[in-house]
């Protein structure tokens, strides 16, 4: 082994950072996979230019100029991040342009769906009862892993249990034909998508949920099995 470890590069976040991070433990990481911070309070594009994989993290909502959506909606917060909004578009763009693998979490599912074209629901109204956060707590509920989809072949099975802290979800008819939806609610609520052809890119996926903490997340397939196939994604790269 030549000693050079390859760079996953995890997106900050202003909420919840640390969960990101240790959720890759040394025993995941090995000899020859290193994290890496990529802020966009203080970008760094060698940094950048260097890694060989992203994880896109959870936040604040993505500024509606962003998609031309509506400015004023329920639950929408005091301040946006565009600064932020604007960075990890370069990380994806560059992700894509690239090869490298992506994992999108939360609002980094809403960000690389509107990247493609797609728009949000800007609140999910009476489903905020099971989907948005109100404590310290996540909610928890049931998706559906649809059949055909790389994420019913890793997890091994047709449902599992899921945590949840959004207000806003993707708009399924604004979705790119790219996307394979791989998981959903028993409302239709868009949870999971991956990205159909691996010859253009290996590996893009997103979940709506925190697969980085869970309860029990080492056990559960729709967090363990995510991470272990990201991560040998990374190692394939050439």
């Amino acid at each position: 082994m030549s000693g050079i470890k390859k760079k996953l590069g995890i997106s900050f976040t202003r909420t919840n950072f640390q969960h990101y991070w240790n959720w890759f433990t040394k025993a995941d990481l090995g000899d020859d996979l290193e994290l890496v911070l990529l802020s966009f309070e203080d970008p760094d594009p060698a940094l950048l230019q260097a890694c060989s994989g992203f994880v896109l993290t959870g936040g604040v909502d993505i500024d509606p100029s962003f998609y031309e959506g509506a400015a004023i909606y329920p639950n929408q917060p005091d301040l946006y991040q565009p600064d932020r909004d604007t960075f990890e578009t370069a990380v994806y763009r560059m992700a894509k342009d690239s090869k490298l693998p992506v994992l999108a979490i939360c609002r980094g599912m809403q960000l690389v769906h509107i990247i493609e074209g797609g728009k949000l629901l800007q609140d999910l109204g009476e489903k905020n009862s099971r989907h948005k956060k109100e404590t310290d707590e996540d909610k928890q509920h049931e998706v559906q892993v649809l059949p055909g989809s790389w994420l019913r072949e890793w997890a091994g099975a047709e449902k599992g249990s899921v945590n949840s802290a959004h207000h806003q979800a993707l708009a399924r008819e604004t979705l790119s034909d790219q996307w394979r939806i791989s998981a959903v609610d028993d409302t239709g609520i868009i949870e999971a998508i991956e990205w159909k052809d691996t010859d253009t890119h290996p590996f893009i996926m997103a979940v709506q949920w925190h697969p980085e903490r869970m309860l029990n997340k080492e056990k559960n397939p729709l967090s363990q099995s995510v991470k272990e196939h990201f991560l040998q994604s990374i190692r394939q790269i050439s």
